[in-house]
């Protein structure tokens, strides 16, 4: 299981993020650069420049043919993927946290942070109206005045969007009329990511409070925990396995301040339904800020502090692992 390394990024990975397919790997870092390779081989097929700050998420939708970036330069970005030409430039008053297509491509929703005295907002926009993209003004935007949003995805159907919060609260926000559909506060301390499992029925919530936390998409019940002795990064769900990996480690600025044994930033797989720890892998030189699972759960990538992409592919005994009970 030697992984394939990526070097493409001169800063920490902010977010990884595959297409439906597979085929394709989009990676950004706090470098404005958000780069896209193919999975197989880990060749960088080429990146999308324009931004001018850090880009903290990155999306890409059903048909692999838009790619949505949101930055700290207070833009959001849509980029043709295939020839890496921005097609929209949606500028906002703070910077873009989270950024996603909905199922059929045609509405992106993106949030913003809260700062310089602006409040956090959760915007929709639909790119089958042009006049949306060219006036700036989307169709719905909805304040979050008490805790900024620091994660979300899309929920199943399109119908909410499902989003984290700073204080640990999930939030269901319908993109129809902008309300909050369901609460959820499962977690102690802020979401630093949410990720869906292929079918969207379930999410995985990782957070600062060292567990990582499987919930209903719709009816945000709490399925299963997942607990580590240190903050959880990111944490996904196995398309084929009931695996998830997450990854962890302290925050960049806390690093100094901690004593760390070298080897603390392993990737860790948890059996999802008995909540064991069954498996780690090392490799980052720093914690572990984005994991995901290659969509036919063959294998996985991690992106790290230390500004690598590792693209992990699973041994054969992997598949036929069995947790003894």
């Amino acid at each position: 299981m030697k992984p394939i390394l990526l070097q493409g990024h001169e800063r920490s990975i902010t977010q990884i993020k595959y297409n439906r397919e597979g085929d394709l790997l989009f990676s950004v870092a706090k470098d404005t650069i958000a780069n896209v390779w193919y999975s197989v081989n880990g060749e960088r097929l080429g990146t999308y420049n324009g931004h001018t700050g850090a880009v903290w998420c990155v999306d890409c939708d059903w048909d692999t043919k838009n790619v949505l970036t949101g930055s700290a330069d207070n833009s959001c970005r849509l980029w043709d993927c295939e020839t890496g030409k921005q097609l929209a430039l949606l500028n906002t008053n703070s910077a873009v946290r989270t950024c996603g297509f909905d199922f059929s491509g045609n509405i992106i929703m993106f949030s913003t942070d809260k700062q310089m005295g602006y409040q956090c907002f959760l915007n929709y926009f639909d790119l089958r109206d042009p006049q949306q993209i060219e006036d700036n003004q989307p169709y719905l935007s909805i304040p979050c005045s008490d805790h900024k949003i620091t994660s979300a995805v899309w929920g199943p159907l399109g119908e909410f969007v499902i989003a984290g919060h700073e204080n640990g609260e999930i939030n269901q926000f319908s993109a129809k009329s902008g309300e909050i559909l369901k609460k959820a506060k499962e977690h102690t301390k802020q979401i630093n990511d949410i990720q869906t499992s292929v079918d969207l029925t379930m999410f995985i919530s990782a957070s600062k409070d060292n567990t990582a936390k499987l919930l209903d998409s719709t009816s945000l019940e709490h399925i299963k925990t997942f607990r580590t002795e240190r903050p959880v990064n990111s944490a996904a769900i196995s398309p084929i396995m009931d695996h998830v990996v997450m990854g962890g480690g302290q925050e960049a600025m806390e690093v100094t301040t901690t004593s760390t044994r070298i080897g603390k930033f392993e990737a860790r797989f948890f059996h999802a339904a008995y909540e064991e720890e069954f498996g780690r892998v090392k490799g980052h030189f720093g914690p572990i800020n984005c994991v995901a699972f290659h969509p036919d759960g063959k294998s996985y990538s991690s992106g790290g502090e230390d500004g690598y992409v590792r693209i992990h592919y699973f041994d054969p005994h992997y598949f036929d692992f069995e947790l003894e009970a």
